[in-house]
């Protein structure tokens, strides 16, 4: 076995990697001419003392030791003439879930609303510049889905749903910083997941797979209550009656698309209104939380910008930080007309001026009764008035309502907003008249409590932008604990965040491929019997 030391450096000694490795070497008391290979493992920032540390896990190996093998690639062979399976997004769960199918000789045909990448990021300048939603082509739909320009943060450290090494070496194979594989908290960057998502999406198509841009799922082919393929319009409408034809779909539509679950809804087929989490996006100047994170008046240069994590409870409620982007920008994420959402991201070097995080407060059902009419999509509903009432107090287009953080709890209405990222603009507002009260005193409460957390964090410098709505999928779509399939419809398969099982990139690939492991599983066995 090899040694494995663990070291808490300066910035500066962590940055060099002789200096670490020297550190290693000497802390393994092992001779240096015996030492065959010295490996970091993991890299993490402690900032918890006024000294911030850079802790790192190293293994050292002698020359006796067997080296670690190199981790193989997927192995993808050509699947042009097999069976189809149809793959409804074009997400990290949809993607994934294609890659597996391929490996496991199948071939999947991946249909996606939305645009390639190149042809998406026209959709989303003219979005920023000319405040229109493309409702088939923005920060949520298209090539990659949400992931592609939602930051590319990969912090799901939980093996219970998959295997993350695999997946992280499948970001890393297709273009990602091996960087990934060893930070505590990794992330790729919204400047380059689109690369690594067009590569992943050539791969498939190398292999025989297919993608359909710009087709828009309408329904089912169902016969004798199983699947036996799909309808699709184009986006454009030229044409209504699109037919793919296959024994199983994987459904991968996201939290988004609403229209998905308004059909399951009609069709009878089941679906659950979930709790969910709502607020804003609040946005500092990095500086302050630099300041405040690593006890300093100038960052280090060998730190990156910091981060942070908070959550407490209030009035009996959760409220908490979420996808936290330092150096980062604040998205007009909304994915039809008359909303306003509100997401984060950062480029790899996370070198813009401001730190944004969504700062959401858990719902749940007392806050959707006044939508009980509308059944299972009551929490949708509520969820959506939300987003309206937003828009509405942002004046039109995607101007969003904002309130500097120390009026808002003082319940003041901002006489003026400070600089922010948000590109289409911010509107002075009251966040009481958009935010359901409940949602709103226990935000205040939840700000007031990581004053104490974070001195320095609550000041009017810092600017709540709303809404923060799309945390995720205010439905679920269930499926059997086995099978993974729809208890109403043989063939069909939930998967990802749009059916309640996910929670990010990381966690969407892992239940993609799991996915596509029960797909085939069954389809072997049907085909058997």
């Amino acid at each position: 076995m090899p040694k494995r030391i663990e070291l808490a450096l300066l910035p500066e000694e962590a940055a060099g990697e002789t200096v670490w490795k020297q550190k290693a070497v000497r802390a393994s008391g092992l001779p240096e001419h015996e030492i065959s290979k010295v490996a970091l493992l993991k890299r993490s920032i402690d900032a918890r003392a006024k000294k911030v540390l850079i802790r790192l896990q190293i293994d050292v190996y002698s020359k006796n030791e067997v080296l670690p093998g190199i981790e193989e690639g997927r192995k993808l062979s050509n699947v042009s003439n097999s069976e189809p399976v149809i793959v409804i997004g074009c997400g990290p769960a949809g993607l994934f879930a294609a890659l597996r199918l391929i490996e496991l000789g199948f071939k999947p045909v991946l249909i996606e609303r939305g645009k390639n990448v190149r042809d998406r990021r026209r959709d989303l300048a003219i979005l920023n510049k000319e405040q229109t939603v493309n409702a088939d082509s923005n920060y949520c739909f298209g090539e990659g889905g949400a992931g592609t320009y939602s930051d590319g943060k990969l912090y799901t450290r939980s093996d219970k749903r998959g295997n993350i090494k695999r997946i992280l070496g499948t970001f890393i194979e297709f273009g990602a910083s091996p960087d990934i594989a060893i930070d505590a908290h990794p992330h790729i960057g919204t400047n380059k997941l689109p690369g690594i998502i067009s590569a992943i999406s050539k791969a498939i198509t190398d292999c025989g797979g297919e993608i359909h841009f710009n087709q828009r799922f309408t329904g089912f082919i169902i016969r004798s209550n199983s699947i036996a393929g799909v309808i699709c319009q184009s986006a454009d409408g030229s044409n209504s009656n699109i037919n793919h034809l296959s024994k199983a779909v994987i459904l991968a539509t996201g939290h988004s698309a609403r229209d998905i679950f308004e059909y399951l809804n009609n069709q009878k087929l089941s679906i659950i209104a979930k709790p969910f989490a709502l607020g804003v996006r609040v946005e500092h100047p990095q500086e302050i939380i630099d300041s405040v994170q690593y006890h300093c008046t100038s960052r280090n240069n060998f730190l990156p910008p910091a981060s942070y994590s908070l959550a407490a409870q209030a009035d009996g409620r959760g409220v908490y930080s979420f996808c936290m982007c330092p150096g980062g920008i604040i998205a007009a994420a909304a994915t039809s007309p008359g909303e306003i959402v509100v997401n984060g991201w950062s480029p790899s070097k996370r070198n813009n001026p401001f730190a944004n995080s969504g700062m959401v407060v858990s719902v749940g059902e007392s806050d959707f009764k006044p939508f009980h009419q509308s059944g299972e999509l009551r929490a949708l509903r509520f969820q959506q008035s939300v987003e309206q009432k937003a828009f509405e107090a942002g004046g039109g287009k995607l101007q969003a309502p904002a309130q500097r953080l120390v009026d808002f709890i003082n319940h003041q209405t901002s006489s003026s907003l400070p600089p922010c990222s948000y590109i289409p603009g911010i509107i002075s507002s009251s966040l009481d008249d958009i935010l359901p009260k409940s949602v709103a005193d226990s935000l205040r409460e939840g700000l007031k409590q990581f004053s104490k957390k974070m001195r320095g964090y609550v000041t009017n410098e810092a600017v709540l932008v709303a809404t923060e709505s799309r945390t995720s999928s205010p439905v679920k779509i269930p499926r059997e604990k086995i099978s993974l399939m729809h208890p109403d419809c043989t063939g069909f398969f939930p998967c990802g965040e749009g059916a309640g099982e996910a929670g990010g990139i990381v966690s969407a690939a892992m239940d993609g491929e799991r996915v596509a492991d029960a797909c085939v599983s069954w389809l072997q066995s049907n085909s058997r019997s």
